[in-house]
């Protein structure tokens, strides 16, 4: 098991998004799941959402979740009209220690935790993450770990 901040990575979270919905680990057993740190400023993060608004938008019902965490913002206000702008239509959830102690800490943005459909964290993916990484991943064609 990877080990990232003080936990043990994998033994789930709970996370509460913007519109106050609570997201578990276990709520998504079955499914990949890509915790993506990003932030308003970061421009390969910018470069990224629309990859992931589809592969959300394509793949939720099935065998993908997605759960954004902004880092680095300045105010709520700033990540919703960032939000609203670039058409995120996966849950985005408020990065702090709470968030970080559970998932881990991110160094470098983006940053995406990648869970497998059994819950554990497989892959810790910084800097850009591609439609074609993700849909590999899906298919089976990358290793894990």
């Amino acid at each position: 098991m990877l080990s990232v901040g003080g936990a043990q990575a994998g033994e789930g979270f709970v996370l509460t998004d913007m519109q106050g919905q609570q997201h578990r680990l276990t709520d998504y057993q079955g499914k990949w799941v890509l915790i993506n740190y990003w932030a308003t400023w970061c421009p390969p993060c910018l470069e990224e959402v629309p990859d992931l608004v589809m592969l959300y938008d394509h793949h939720k019902e099935k065998d993908l979740m997605v759960i954004g965490v902004a880092q680095q913002y300045k105010n709520r206000q700033e990540v919703t009209d960032f939000v609203d702008d670039m058409l995120m239509s996966y849950p985005i959830v408020l990065g702090n220690k709470s968030v970080n102690d559970q998932i881990g800490h991110s160094e470098i943005l983006p940053t995406t935790y990648i869970y497998n459909p059994q819950g554990k964290l497989v892959r810790i993916k910084r800097g850009l993450i591609s439609r074609q990484y993700i849909e590999k991943l899906l298919a089976g064609k990358l290793p894990e770990g």
